[in-house]
């Protein structure tokens, strides 16, 4: 079977993340988007590029050379815990009430609580 499978992942838009590896690494961020099929994530202020655009006056686009964030893998981001001051990982909890949670690895804290 060659059919691609996409993973969900454990991180959304707008989590703040640490990158732990990569040209980046140490520096943090919030995620602007998830890209599910690439398994990758645009982290605002990462892994900034240069890109050529081409001018095109019918959507008033100015040519010339700008900087974006490039996405990034997932696998090198890891979500940032405020209490211990660095990068955890994502688990999971089910209430009493039958509604699940995100919850940090290190002290099962609830994310954006």
């Amino acid at each position: 079977m060659s059919a691609k499978c996409c993973i969900a992942t454990k991180l959304r838009k707008g989590d703040k993340v640490q990158i732990i590896a990569g040209k980046d690494k140490g520096s943090q961020g919030t995620i602007l988007r998830v890209l599910i099929n690439s398994q990758k994530v645009v982290v605002e202020g990462v892994n900034i590029i240069k890109k050529h655009v081409k001018p095109n006056p019918a959507k008033d686009i100015q040519g010339g050379i700008i900087e974006r964030e490039a996405p990034i893998h997932i696998s090198n981001v890891a979500i940032f815990n405020p209490v211990s001051g660095k990068g955890d990982r994502i688990g999971y909890k089910l209430l009493a009430d039958g509604k699940k949670i995100r919850v940090y690895r290190s002290n099962g804290e609830q994310i954006g609580a």
